[in-house]
């Protein structure tokens, strides 16, 4: 357990765990009528507590009788953790048993029966008691005798002591064919079983962990966990390692002393209800909940530095897929950045859309005084933010309500607002209630696109309180994290919590409702005007197809609703289909700028809007990744199959072929934009390639045309030496290798070269050929892959944030772990360690795309085929492993893969198996 910490006074815990006899109550026939009152109370303010004990259900809820109203929970973990019961106004309800297999019952009984026999021969009155999942050896039968009484008899006699009984036990139920025999002893039973108290914890800390209950957050207390004549205390099994970080209280005596990490109150029952009385107090007033501190979970931020003030307010925002709030201090400094913002909401419209500003929900009166005491931190596991200092203070936007905000903060008098209900105008209104007592306020309120709405979400949050919106908040939260973890084995701590802020920013950025407008910098900065680019249907859609496929089905929802846009835009140019614009905004037609201003502060003309025309066939891509990973059939047979006709005959329209029948796309754009326009770019060309092969598969009438030209595209490759060319004429320019010239990568060449020479030198901005070994492998030439790496990875600046994920991907699949790793560290920390210098304006969070697709699709090798889904796994020697949460064709699983074996976990919905060198997954 952890380091001993204060109790009484001490802080609010989330989830008390607890024991019966000798913890709360201490003589089975005391009426039981305070701790009912201090357990249905605590349920109702929102608090979890769960009962463990050896005794019955009968024995226990006919003591108890409990019936509480929620948010907070009562369980009853019975019969040593072999049933577990919840209790409700209506009753008690199991849902959970352990049932021993009739192997299990028979190796039970002889176990028992070789330990009576052998008690008889000690002269040792013993009987069988038969229990659920165990056998009970009572030691005085036919009598009254307590335990206390059997215990000092056996020590009276010198016949054999307790702990000489329960180690005779245990050998009986291993020779007995028992793998992990669990035996117990109250002194004056010996219970020979399948499960103990460890076995309830386990399952209540499981059962918390799938509601957003850290074990920081926990309290155990008990009576016994001591040793008592060498046997260990009733209570001990309940310390098992997963409650490390727990906290743990004994009110009994214990002589013998207790395990590390145990807090020994003493005082018995009365002590315990002093201590739920003590929450129940901290509840009723209002105490700020805390975070728990994991440091794979939790990113801190300490004090207030100006200079880097904006990039912590953006590492530190919460969001709900719907709206977005930067992590800036509740108190006022000339340094913070406040921002909120709603996906999809425009300030004006056409090529000057930006993503609008919201009302403040946050601020407080005041201003920070002193920068040193404060500190943040950002609970990835349930999306909270916790700011302590002179304000102490708890607030997320809900992901079970989106657009729903909640606020609890206390701070000394004239710190906080008085009591109001009032309303902030904006493109997304907001309706907010301050509730302040006792120096605590409640902040509750909604957002809306009109005021009516934005009322009637706050007075939804005000019939549910901050209770009920924390407690479904991280129901929510843990739903998401049970779906679409990713687990380093072995690996490095950083790493691990570099991961999961990447693929939480990710949850809080998509809706997954209705249509969902996802900016290259999500919902919490201005960056690139919150526009709608390739990056979030390459990089962000594929994450959410295999872990939360609603969310990447509302983002294809965006682009379906503005198909009519891109038919037109198509037509302005001359061609048939529909052609996606470059970047977009409300109604789906091109808001690209016509101009920018380079790193140098020069102004250039933007051209990307005219010529990056590969986004048609990304979209199209992304359509795909989805039905591939779900097997919508709706979505295949009506807006998929649209969809992706509809941009195979834009392609098949820009299609020039030549007196030799050759394939060209001249004009245009790659993923490089380091050089513009040219023609036959490699990743434009063999991408509608691949949107023209799809398209033909879905349409007899036009499918024979688009499969000719598909096949007389050209796309640059060249047999002998197993390169791409990655457009017409690039190994004509300049053969300028950028790592030998620049400091380190990534950098802008732009800067370093200037823009003349950088357009005339075969330096790339990211991996354009390379890319297309990521996104369309089976495109692709045949073992073509390393020569590709070898050229092109020195020739690349990595000027866009997307591209050292893609290389570490497809670095990681060559099996150059180290350069694998390094790139990979690299996508990791962009954001956090505000590589681009650019975080303050937004998150990158095409790169956490990216960044999960190098762990999943590079390192694991997953990938779908057909019904099945590929896995081939390169596992670099620094790590123990992988474990990845995913989901495919509607089924939940967990992989975990480290360098010997792959192990599937998926409740028999589906199968793992192993064919030629790789795994598959597929429907048993």
């Amino acid at each position: 357990m952890s380091e001993p910490e204060p109790v009484e006074p001490g802080r609010r815990f989330e989830a008390v765990v607890f024991g019966w006899s000798g913890t709360a109550v201490a003589d089975p026939a005391e009426d039981a009528g305070r701790l009912r009152k201090l357990v249905e109370e605590l349920c109702a303010h929102g608090l979890d507590l769960y009962l463990v004990t050896g005794a019955r259900l009968p024995e226990v809820d006919g003591r108890l009788q409990a019936r509480p109203v929620g948010p907070g929970r009562l369980y009853l973990c019975v019969d040593e953790g072999s049933e577990v019961h919840r209790v409700g106004v209506d009753g008690t309800r199991l849902v959970h048993r352990r049932t021993a297999t009739p192997a299990e019952e028979a190796a039970l009984d002889r176990a028992a029966r070789v330990t009576v026999d052998a008690l008889a021969r000690r002269d040792v009155p013993a009987a069988v008691v038969p229990r659920l999942n165990r056998r009970a050896i009572d030691l005085a039968p036919g009598t009254e005798e307590p335990a206390a009484a059997v215990r000092k008899r056996l020590r009276a006699s010198g016949r054999l002591s307790l702990y000489g009984i329960v180690e005779l036990a245990t050998d009986a139920a291993l020779r007995a064919g028992l793998p992990d025999p669990r035996v117990t002893s109250d002194g004056r039973y010996v219970q020979i079983g399948l499960t103990d108290r460890a076995d309830a914890a386990r399952w209540v800390l499981d059962d918390l962990r799938r509601r957003g209950i850290a074990p920081r957050l926990v309290l155990f207390a008990g009576a016994a966990f001591g040793r008592i004549r060498g046997v260990p205390g009733a209570d001990a099994p309940l310390l098992v390692p997963e409650a490390s970080r727990s906290v743990a209280v004994s009110v009994g005596a214990e002589p013998a002393g207790v395990p590390a990490g145990v807090t020994v109150l003493g005082g018995g029952p009365a002590r315990f209800l002093a201590l739920l009385a003590d929450q129940l107090e901290r509840r009723r007033r209002g105490d700020v909940p805390d975070v728990d501190d994991t440091p794979d979970w939790t990113l801190t931020v300490d004090g207030l530095d100006p200079d880097l003030e904006r990039v912590h307010e953006t590492l530190l925002a919460i969001a709900d897929g719907r709206l977005g709030t930067r992590g800036t201090p509740l108190l006022a400094h000339p340094a913070t950045d406040p921002g909120v913002r709603a996906a999809g909401v425009y300030a004006r419209t056409g090529a000057d859309s930006e993503l609008a500003g919201c009302p403040d929900w946050t601020t407080l009166p005041g201003t920070v005084s002193d920068p040193t005491l404060l500190r943040r931190r950002l609970d990835l596991r349930t999306g909270v933010l916790r700011q302590d200092g002179p304000v102490a203070a708890l607030q997320f936007s809900s992901l079970a309500r989106p657009a729903t905000v909640v606020l609890r903060a206390e701070g000394p008098p004239g710190r906080l607002p008085g009591t109001d209900r009032y309303t902030l105008p904006g493109p997304f209104a907001a309706a907010l209630s301050d509730l302040c007592r006792d120096g605590r306020l409640d902040r509750l309120g909604g957002y809306a696109p009109d005021e009516a709405d934005a009322r009637a979400a706050r007075a939804t949050a005000e019939e549910l309180g901050f209770d009920r919106l924390l407690a479904e908040h991280r129901a929510a939260w843990a739903a998401r994290w049970d779906a679409a973890d990713v687990v380093v084995l072995d690996g490095d701590p950083e790493l691990q919590l570099a991961i999961r802020f990447a693929l939480f920013h990710m949850m809080a950025s998509v809706a997954d409702e209705g249509e969902a407008a996802v900016g290259a910098r999500g919902l919490v900065g201005g960056g690139y005007r919150g526009h709608v680019f390739w990056d979030s249907d390459v990089f962000v859609l594929p994450f959410l197809a295999a872990t939360h496929p609603a969310a990447a089905r509302a983002m294809l929802e965006y682009r379906i609703r503005r198909l009519d846009a891109a038919r037109a835009g198509a037509l302005r140019r001359g061609n048939r289909g529909a052609r996606f614009p470059w970047e977009s905004a409300v109604d789906g037609f091109d808001v690209t700028p016509s101009f920018g201003r380079l790193p140098s502060g020069e102004i250039a003309r933007i051209r990307t809007g005219e010529a990056e025309e590969h986004i048609t066939a990304d979209v199209a891509w992304a359509a795909s990744c989805y039905l591939d990973w779900t097997g919508d059939t709706e979505f295949a047979e009506g807006p998929g199959r649209e969809l992706v006709l509809e941009t195979a005959r834009y392609w098949a329209s820009r299609i020039r072929l030549d007196s030799e029948g050759r394939g060209h796309i001249y004009g245009v754009i790659g993923p490089d934009e380091y050089h513009e326009p040219v023609d036959d770019n490699t990743f434009t060309n063999v991408m509608a390639r691949w949107n023209l092969k799809r398209a033909a598969a879905l349409d007899g009438a036009e499918g024979a045309c688009w499969r000719r030209l598909a096949d007389a595209l050209v796309d640059g490759f060249d047999p002998m030496s197993r390169l791409y060319e990655q457009f017409a004429g690039f190994f004509d320019l300049e053969p300028l290798l950028i790592a030998d010239v620049a400091p380190r990568r990534p950098i802008a060449a732009e800067l370093l070269l200037g823009v003349p020479r950088t357009r005339a030198s075969q330096v790339v901005k990211q991996p354009d050929v390379l890319m297309l070994h990521h996104l369309v492998p089976d495109e692709m030439a045949p073992d073509s892959l390393g020569a590709n790496l070898d050229f092109y990875e020195p020739r690349t600046a990595h000027g866009s944030s997307l591209s050292p994920a893609v290389h570490a991907s497809l670095l990681a699949r060559a099996g150059r772990f180290r350069d694998a790793l390094a790139a990979l560290r690299i996508a990791a920390r962009i954001d956090l360690d505000d590589i681009s210098g650019s975080t303050a304006s937004g998150l990158h969070v095409a790169t956490m795309g990216g960044l999960w697709q190098a762990l999943v699709f590079g390192f694991a090798g997953v990938r779908p085929r057909g019904d099945t889904l590929v896995v081939d796994p390169r596992i670099p020697p620094q790590w123990g492993g992988l474990q990845i949460r995913l989901r495919f064709r509607g089924k939940p699983f967990v992989l975990r893969i480290d360098h010997q074996s792959v192990e599937l976990d998926a409740a028999g919905a589906l199968a793992l198996t192993r064919r030629d060198g790789h795994w598959e997954v597929h429907a048993p």
